[in-house]
Formats: C-alpha cells, structure tokens, sequence
C-alpha cells in the first residue's frame, strides 16, 4: 500500500498531461466547426488554456516525483551501514586496477581482466587510491 502512495505523483502527472492534450484536442475539433472567429475564440480559450494548463501542471508532477525518488535513493544510500574501515582479508592483500585498489568481493573490479592482487601497502606507495565503493580502508589499518 505505502509503495501505491509513493508512485501516485507520477501516475497522476502522466493522468494530467494525457488528459490535457484531449483537452486540446477537444478545443480544436469544436473549433474547427465554426468558420467565424468569434465563434471558435471560446474553444481555443477553453481547449487550449485549459489543457496547456493541465500539461504543464501534469509535467510539473512528474518532475516532483523524479526528484523525489532521487532524494530518496540517496537517503537510502547515506543511512546504509559503512563498512568497516580494515583491510579485506587478513594478510592486508587488496586487488589492484591501474589507479586505486579494491576489496576482493569489489563490484567495481568484477570481470576485470587487468587487475593484480597485491599488499595495501604495496598497493598505496604505488600511487593508487583505496576505492570509494568498497572503501578497502587506509593503509594504517594494516599496520595496526
């Protein structure tokens, strides 16, 4: 039920700009009726201003709930448990890619080919940084 309540605001933005192009087209047939100007001037006001007003309202729905699916996916992320800053295993080896280095179980280095495993220590004085993904854990945590 709570999952129905969270994708309301896009279904009623998509519910909104449908409704609005009909809205539209429904001015320009009663429109296209009449010959006169003045006789076609109420549709196009009705038809048109109403149903662009429902198309940008119904957009402005559906932009809300985008960003608000973001915020949420990001808060999901930011109160995720850390993982805990030590080394992957107990001898302080790491998997090492051409800039950083990386857990073992890494999905950043899944299938790779042109990686090596090799010490943190090793892997630090060579320039690379741990990753931001996995977060390996400093170097320090090797020698403590």
């Amino acid at each position: 039920m709570n999952n129905l309540w969270s994708r309301l605001g896009g279904v009623l933005g998509i519910a909104y700009c449908v409704a609005g192009f009909f809205l539209i087209f429904l001015g320009w047939n009663g429109a296209a009726t009449y010959d006169s100007v003045p006789a076609q001037l109420p549709y196009v006001v009705s038809g048109g201003f109403g149903g662009l007003g429902l198309i940008v309202l119904g957009s402005a729905l559906i932009i809300a709930q985008s960003r608000r699916g973001e915020r949420l996916v990001a808060a999901a992320t930011a109160n995720a448990a850390p993982r805990p800053a030590t080394l992957p295993s107990a001898g302080g080896s790491v998997v090492a890619g051409p800039t950083s280095y990386h857990r073992p179980d890494c999905r950043v280095v899944e299938g790779l080919s042109d990686v090596v495993t090799m010490s943190a220590a090793e892997a630090a004085s060579s320039g690379r940084t741990p990753c931001r993904v996995c977060q390996p854990g400093p170097v320090a945590a090797a020698t403590a």
